[in-house]
């Protein structure tokens, strides 16, 4: 082979190569490691459908700034092990954003989100005082964390329920970390408004309530909050009714859904309400562009029928934030998006809801929440409808716990 034969040949594999590292720089890989068989299976297929159907939405409309965006999905059955696994997968495969919709595993890979620079999202999971950005640069919770949606509900009872002062309020919840994470909370609250609080808890998973909801019955508060998930928040509403507890003084954390309505009875669980992090239905620009551009199609990732749904739309919610980072991010400048540039993008969201499909949030390099905003929705017999709007309240009381968490993380507690 002669020397200028050999040069050509060389230019070529590099101009190849060149041309294949640009292609790989042009798809934006965010990984979806979550829980398909194990405990958040009542959420987890709907949430991703939606988060899936969004990013097909996004490449549909021509992806941004002539990037598409690639999903990755993978079961980590809840398990921490599984889930390291599948993020060094997802990682070693490009992945610059990771969502993993699992307290156990998301709070495992903190640790090493951090030391590879590489974006973790935790909305309506995992660590609340992760919203402290100096101490969790790259992980964000950019929705209303546990302690957050407590005071939303708190405020509801305070403003349209009679006013907290005097009042006795059962927590009553699923005896674990996520079951016990509002009392903090809600005990500076009782301080400050002058009401009593008292804490009941049952066992995981809470298909049996019934001795709970007895003790509960004895103390004869005037509203109940119930903070468990899945199978179990039917459940407590269930007994809360059958002990005499009148529906609408039921309030729920984020995780009762119309499935668990329908389980209770559309008109049984009349009147209860719930704290919302996104609004459901199909009556949303988003939603609706994505029935015509996606599952009109035949490219949905799954039941067309759950389209609109709230654990649909909470995903949807949660990737339309993540390519708003990306396009924030890819606006200073040609070259790859890096979970660096990812978690700046982040950092320049302003008064963003998703075309209303949810708060707006700003997110900044102190405040990885967002400003913890929600709202109150109440089942009318047929669906979930708003009975305040979008809100925070008592900022300092989360503020509190969102430190003291904060510091015990830097001190290695």
């Amino acid at each position: 082979m002669t020397r200028s034969l050999a040069s050509i040949l060389g230019g070529l594999a590099l101009a190849a190569a060149l041309a294949g590292a640009a292609a790989a720089q042009e798809t934006i890989k965010f990984a979806m490691p979550q829980d398909f068989t194990a405990v958040y299976t009542f959420v987890t297929g709907e949430y991703n459908q939606g988060q899936r159907d969004y990013l097909t939405l996004v490449n549909e409309e021509g992806g941004v700034a002539g990037r598409r965006f690639e999903a990755l999905v993978s079961d980590t059955g809840n398990q921490p092990q599984r889930g390291i696994e599948a993020y060094n997968r997802a990682r070693d495969g490009g992945a610059i954003l990771f969502d993993f919709l699992s307290t156990p595993v998301s709070r495992a890979l903190v640790p090493q989100v951090l030391q590879d620079r590489t974006v973790m999202i935790t909305p309506v999971h995992g660590r609340g005082d992760a919203s402290d950005g100096a101490t969790f640069p790259y992980v964000f919770p950019m929705m209303a964390t546990y302690w957050s949606q407590a005071t939303v509900l708190a405020n509801w009872i305070e403003e349209k329920g009679g006013g907290l002062a005097g009042k006795k309020i059962a927590l009553v919840h699923i005896d674990s970390p996520f079951g016990r994470e509002p009392i903090g909370v809600l005990e500076d609250l009782a301080a400050e408004k002058g009401f009593e609080l008292s804490t009941f808890a049952y066992a995981s998973p809470g298909n049996e309530q019934g001795s709970t909801w007895t003790e509960v019955r004895r103390y004869r508060p005037d509203y109940a909050l119930i903070w468990g998930a899945g199978g179990g928040q039917a459940v407590s509403v269930r007994e809360a009714i059958r002990n005499g507890i009148s529906a609408d003084k039921i309030l729920s954390v984020v995780w009762l859904t119309e499935t668990d309505a329908r389980t209770v009875g559309p008109q049984i669980m009349k009147g209860v309400k719930r704290f919302e992090a996104v609004a459901p239905g199909r009556d949303n620009p988003i939603v609706r562009r994505i029935e015509e551009k996606v599952v009109a199609k035949g490219l949905g990732a799954g039941d067309a029928a759950l389209v609109g749904s709230s654990a649909y739309n909470l995903g949807v919610a949660t990737m339309a934030v993540a390519v708003e980072a990306a396009r924030l991010a890819l606006a200073d400048g040609e070259g790859e998006l890096t979970g660096e540039r990812l978690k700046a993008g982040f950092e320049r969201i302003a008064n963003f809801d998703a075309e209303g499909l949810m708060p707006p949030i700003t997110i900044t390099a102190a405040d990885h929440q967002g400003g913890g905003f929600g709202r109150v929705s109440e089942w009318n017999g047929e669906a979930w409808v708003p009975v305040t709007e979008w809100g925070s309240h008592y900022g300092e009381i989360v503020q509190r716990e969102i430190d003291a968490g904060a510091q015990g993380f830097r001190e290695g507690r």
